[in-house]
């Protein structure tokens, strides 16, 4: 009986074998999840991407707004006749203690 109990004991083990630690294993299922997770969420940024390279595209496209305003923001261009005026935020000071 205590041979019986033993044989039985190692061929549920032999046949669990593949389902933890094989192949197409709980484990590999598990890593393979947060691969998915991470690669899901590498596609939702590069989705976002696209889809603002894709709006700049049909923006110079069709209008000259959007060409005028990177020439001007990048290229520091100015129309003839204006004056380009550059406006500096104030370094923030700490007060003096009183």
């Amino acid at each position: 009986m205590r041979w019986l109990t033993l044989v039985l004991l190692i061929v549920i083990a032999a046949l669990q074998w593949p389902l933890w630690f094989g192949k197409g294993s709980w484990l590999r299922v598990w890593q393979l999840d947060k691969q998915l997770e991470v690669q899901r969420a590498v596609n939702e940024t590069l989705i976002a991407r696209n889809a603002a390279l894709d709006a700049e595209v049909r923006d110079l496209k069709t209008g000259t707004d959007a060409i005028e305003e990177r020439a001007r923001s990048e290229l520091g261009m100015i129309r003839q006749g204006e004056v380009f005026f550059q406006l500096l935020q104030p370094a923030h000071k700490t007060p003096p203690p009183h």
